[in-house]
C-alpha cells in the first residue's frame, strides 16, 4: 500500500519512518521543529535487531564502518571490581546521535524536511493518507490519538551524559548507592560516559555547584576509570535532565494515525534500547503498509506488532533503572543482576 504520509519530527524515529517509506514509493513530508540535524550527543547502542532494522535503510554498512564494535560489557562495584559480565552473541556497534542522525537522512531525505517548522495541531496539517508522530516523549500527536494531556512517568532519576577526551576500549557500568558510572567508547579519540543518580541522593548535595564539581562530589573514591572521566567532564558540556518514561497505551493507532519511537514509548536509558526500539517501530510500519491491502489494514498489523513489544522493553527498562540506582541491598541487586547476564 502507498500514498501520501506526513511525519511529525525528523528524530532519528522520524528520519527512519521516512527513509523506509520513500523506499518504499511514498510521498512523504517531514516537519521537525528544530533548524537542522544535531550537531552533539552521546553514543548509542545498535543493537542486532537495529542493525538488521539498519541494513533494510541500506545503512547498516556505513553504521558498521563507522561506528565502535562492542562484543559486551562489564558491571563494576566501585572500587573496580566486577560482579557481573554480559558477552553479546551477535557484536552491537556504538555510534554517535548526530552521525547516525546524518546517515539516516542523507542520500535520501534532503528535499522531504521543513526544518523549523512545529506542529502544534495535527489537524491543522495538510490532507495526507497518513500520519505518523514521531515527536518525542512529549508527543502532541500522542494526546490525539490518547485524548490525555499527561502522558508522563517520572522515574525518580536524573541523568548526566558527556564525551571527553581520551580512547576507552571497553564498555563499564558501575553501580553505587543510589547512582551508577557507565562508560563506553565514542569513537577512537573519545570517551562517551553517563551518569544517573537518584533525586533524593541529588538533594543531599549543593544544588548551586557546577555539574562537574557536583559529580566529583557524587563519585570521589570510585575506581581509577571513573574518576578520569570525572576529572575530564566540562559543565558547560554535560547534557542533565530529569528522566520521564511514558504510561503505556493501549494502542499506537488511531484512525490513520500512528506514533512510533519516543512518543508511543519512551523509556529510561537504562536497557540502551530507545534509538533501536525507535528504528524497529519505523521498519515494520513501512513493512506493514507495504503488505497490507488498505493503510487500515497496515496499521493495525503494526500495532499488533509493535505495541505490547515496545511497552515490554520500557517496563525492563523502568525496573532496570530503580535496581540500578537502589540505595540499599547492594548484595542482592548485584546477585540479581549477574544472575539475569547469564541468560542474556
Amino acid at each position: 500500500m502507498r500514498g501520501e504520509a506526513i511525519i511529525i519530527g525528523a528524530g532519528i524515529a522520524g528520519l527512519a519512518a521516512g527513509r523506509a517509506l520513500l523506499h518504499d514509493g511514498w510521498e512523504v513530508t517531514l516537519y521537525e521543529r528544530t533548524e537542522g540535524l544535531p550537531s552533539s550527543g552521546t553514543a548509542l547502542g545498535m543493537w542486532p535487531e537495529a542493525m538488521a532494522a539498519l541494513e533494510r535503510l541500506d545503512v547498516a554498512d556505513a553504521v558498521q564502518s563507522t561506528g565502535m564494535l562492542q562484543h559486551g560489557a562489564a558491571f563494576l562495584r566501585p572500587d573496580g571490581s566486577a560482579f557481573a559480565r554480559i558477552a553479546s552473541k551477535d557484536p552491537a556497534y556504538l555510534i554517535s546521535r548526530p552521525a547516525l542522525h546524518e546517515l539516516l537522512y542523507g542520500d535520501a531525505l534532503e528535499a522531504n524536511v521543513r526544518w523549523s517548522s512545529a506542529v502544534e495541531d495535527i489537524a491543522a496539517l495538510p490532507n495526507a493518507d497518513l500520519i505518523v508522530g514521531a515527536d518525542g516523549i512529549n508527543s502532541r500527536t500522542r494526546h490525539a490519538i490518547t485524548d490525555r494531556r499527561n502522558s508522563t512517568r517520572p522515574l525518580g532519576t536524573v541523568a548526566f551524559r558527556g564525551v571527553v577526551p581520551g580512547p576507552v576500549d571497553k564498555a563499564t557500568e558501575t553501580w553505587g548507592n543510589g547512582r551508577l558510572f557507565g562508560i563506553t567508547p565514542h569513537d577512537a579519540q573519545t570517551t562517551n560516559w553517563f551518569a544517573c543518580v537518584r533525586e533524593d541522593v541529588l538533594g543531599e548535595h549543593d544544588g548551586n555547584l557546577p555539574d562537574a564539581e557536583l559529580l566529583a562530589e557524587l563519585f570521589h573514591g570510585w575506581h581509577s576509570q571513573v574518576t578520569r572521566v570525572v576529572k575530564e567532564a566540562d559543565s558547560e558540556q554535560i547534557d542533565r535532565r530529569v528522566l520521564q518514561d511514558s504510561t503505556p497505551l493501549k494502542s499506537m493507532i488511531r484512525g490513520k494515525t500512528v506514533i512510533i519511537g519516543d512518543a508511543a514509548h519512551a523509556m529510561a536509558p537504562n536497557l540502551g534500547r530507545g534509538a533501536c526500539e525507535a528504528l524497529v517501530d519505523a521498519v515494520r510500519l513501512a513493512d506493514a503498509l507495504g503488505a497490507a491491502k488498505t493503510i487500515e489494514d497496515g496499521l493495525h498489523a503494526f500495532d499488533r506488532s509493535r505495541c505490547r513489544a515496545g511497552q515490554r522493553t520500557a517496563r525492563v527498562s523502568r525496573l532496570l533503572n530503580r535496581i540500578s540506582t537502589a540505595r540499599h541491598f547492594a548484595g542482592l541487586r548485584q546477585r540479581t543482576m549477574s544472575a539475569l547476564t547469564r541468560f542474556a
